[in-house]
């Protein structure tokens, strides 16, 4: 009987081993189930409420080969590229003069929508005009007409309205902002047609002191306590406007880089800010990267090139190839976008969604193509699309009815917020392709271990796509006409 029930013992014992091991093996899997990564699914889409709203929490399965049928996107977390400097807009006279009339309430709903992250879509990128451009109530400079040894500088135009700004932005932004800045025109007397509008050239004997009329202003905005990580030469160099503008052939904006404007900087002390050539749009920028950039004497002092996206003006498609051609000549030479906005403002079409598109799908091709950091234009403008002293009214993400005191979020707010809320500064860019036309996508990796997707439904149609993440999927649905952002 002993014996028996020792085997019975034994039996029970073996049977609970067996059950606790199993039992142990299960917790082990639900634990690594419970750990694996969850994706946060943000969509703003066309036609609904959604507005960066949160629509699925989605976790990953094994990802086994799709079919023809399906439509995916391909994410190989094993392959980076460019590192992410930032995305923001432009603080311009215009943007300061509509803010100084909004109420203090709406002043702190539009820098929280723009600069805090949690509240906004976190900006961390700025850019201004050196004196004005055409978005302001008057045409301007720092000096006298005539002051060639610049004895009359001074900012005071700017104490009014946008120096409050741009200071405000960047508190409501933590303390920093990458802020860079350009210029329009230089003063009329130092231009063959002797006005600041309509283009004309800068005059060779005027090339010195307009290199110092940069350095100046540097200084002068940097003792106001506002860094200046750097600046473009020239606004639109081959563009005649009825605005502000001045004409530079790549040879001549070439020579006034590596003769002046370089070497002044680092006479100045400023020879560590960051100087970029070109700052016009994508159809043009593969010669001027040629010139200036295979030249040695000039390419040392230029960080990069920036760019815009109006080459559409003449017809045909945005020349995204472009940016990605003079990325791969110029591996060592960064690429920033520095402008773009919606023209010919209607407000009938405060909410065009096609506006907003035009965001996502500049965004995307220009990131993957190479682009380090993204600038809209205007941060805000008001309820005419102004003020704009020759009548070049447009449209801004967000507008102010100065009347009602009351904000207008446009679509196109949303959409830039789909990259600059989520991917933040030092991402690297991670491959990612699709399967069909009719979605495009980008991904970044943030420095905390954040994966960020973008996607964007160009289409007519909702469809439902599968995230294939190295060796795993998850599978999402998109509204038509609607981009998501995916966290993971």
């Amino acid at each position: 009987m002993k014996i028996k029930y020792s085997i019975v013992l034994c039996v029970v014992f073996i049977i609970i081993a067996c059950n606790s091991a199993k039992n142990s093996k299960n917790i082990k899997q639900d634990s690594i189930a419970n750990n694996s990564k969850k994706i946060t699914v943000y969509t703003t889409a066309s036609n609904t409420d959604l507005k960066l709203t949160i629509t699925d929490n989605l976790g990953f399965q094994e990802g086994k080969q799709p079919l023809e049928t399906e439509i995916s996107v391909y994410v190989n977390p094993e392959k980076t590229f460019q590192t992410f400097m930032g995305i923001g807009g432009a603080i311009t006279d215009a943007s300061a003069e509509t803010f100084a009339k909004l109420s203090e309430s709406k002043q702190k709903e539009l820098l929280d929508a723009y600069y805090d992250a949690e509240k906004g879509i976190g900006y961390t990128l700025l850019r201004t005009s050196i004196h004005s451009s055409d978005f302001g109530s008057v045409s301007h400079t720092y000096i006298d007409e005539g002051d060639k040894d610049l004895k009359t500088f001074n900012i005071e135009h700017d104490r009014k309205f946008r120096i409050p700004m741009i200071k405000r932005a960047i508190t409501t932004a933590g303390g920093t902002l990458l802020f860079y800045v350009s210029p329009w025109s230089p003063p009329a007397f130092m231009k063959s047609n002797k006005s600041m509008l309509k283009g004309g050239t800068l005059l060779p004997e005027y090339y010195q002191p307009w290199a110092n009329y940069y350095a100046k202003f540097i200084k002068a905005y940097e003792k106001e306590g506002m860094p200046i990580w750097g600046l473009t030469i020239q606004n639109e160099p081959m563009a005649t406007q009825t605005w502000e503008s001045c004409l530079y052939t790549a040879e001549a904006e070439r020579d006034f880089l590596k003769n002046y404007l370089g070497p002044t900087l680092e006479k100045e002390g400023l020879g560590n800010k960051k100087i970029v050539v070109w700052d016009h749009n994508r159809d043009l920028m593969p010669r001027r990267a040629n010139i200036i950039f295979s030249d040695p004497e000039a390419s040392k002092y230029a960080w990069g090139m920036g760019f815009h996206w109006y080459e559409t003006w003449a017809g045909g498609e945005p020349m995204f190839d472009n940016v990605a051609k003079v990325h791969e000549a110029f591996p060592d030479k960064k690429l920033m976008f520095t402008e773009g906005c919606n023209e010919k403002f209607d407000a009938a079409k405060y909410q065009f969604w096609p506006n907003a598109e035009r965001y996502g799908t500049s965004m995307i091709n220009d990131f993957n193509n190479g682009t380090v950091a993204w600038t809209d234009w205007n941060i805000l403008l008001d309820q005419n699309g102004g003020p704009n002293h020759v009548g070049n009214f447009c449209f801004a993400p967000i507008h102010a009815d100065t009347t009602t005191g009351e904000l207008i979020y446009t679509p196109s707010y949303y959409y830039i917020g789909h990259f600059s809320k989520f991917i933040r500064p030092n991402a690297k860019r991670v491959s990612t392709s699709v399967s069909r036309s009719n979605l495009i996508s980008t991904s970044f990796l943030n420095t905390d271990g954040k994966m960020v997707t973008v996607v964007m439904n160009h289409s007519d149609i909702d469809i439902t796509y599968n995230l294939f993440v190295g060796t795993e999927k998850t599978i999402v649905k998109i509204p038509s006409h609607a981009i998501q952002t995916l966290v993971y």
